[in-house]
């Protein structure tokens, strides 16, 4: 989560960003974009709440589910940014790829309990 935020507000920083958020010119520029931007970065942290409170069946199938699309995703981002610029968001995808790889790794090895 923090790496998500990170990235959003180190692109602050990037020439004519800011300028792009006043004007309207950037990637979330409709409401059905920016509700459908919302609904993606809430499921990270729904999946903390669902690892407390699931059984452990549900939760091994929504780490690997989330996983592998949090991960694809963010190899995406991190691929489609490349540029001095966007340098800083091409590590943080690289993180966050890692981060998810090792969850669905994790989940894939989950034991059952015997």
């Amino acid at each position: 989560m923090f790496c998500y935020l990170y990235g959003d507000y180190f692109e602050l920083y990037v020439p004519q960003k800011v300028e792009g958020l006043v004007n309207g010119g950037n990637l979330l520029d409709t409401p059905l974009k920016l509700f459908v931007a919302t609904v993606l970065l809430t499921i990270p942290a729904l999946m903390i709440l669902a690892s407390i409170f699931l059984k452990p069946a549900i939760r091994r199938y929504l780490n690997l589910i989330c996983g592998i699309f949090f991960t694809v995703i963010m190899l995406l981002i991190g691929v489609t940014s490349l540029s001095a610029w966007y340098a800083f968001y091409v590590f943080l995808a690289f993180i966050e790829s890692m981060i998810t790889a090792l969850i669905v790794w994790q989940a894939w090895k989950w034991q059952k309990k015997a």
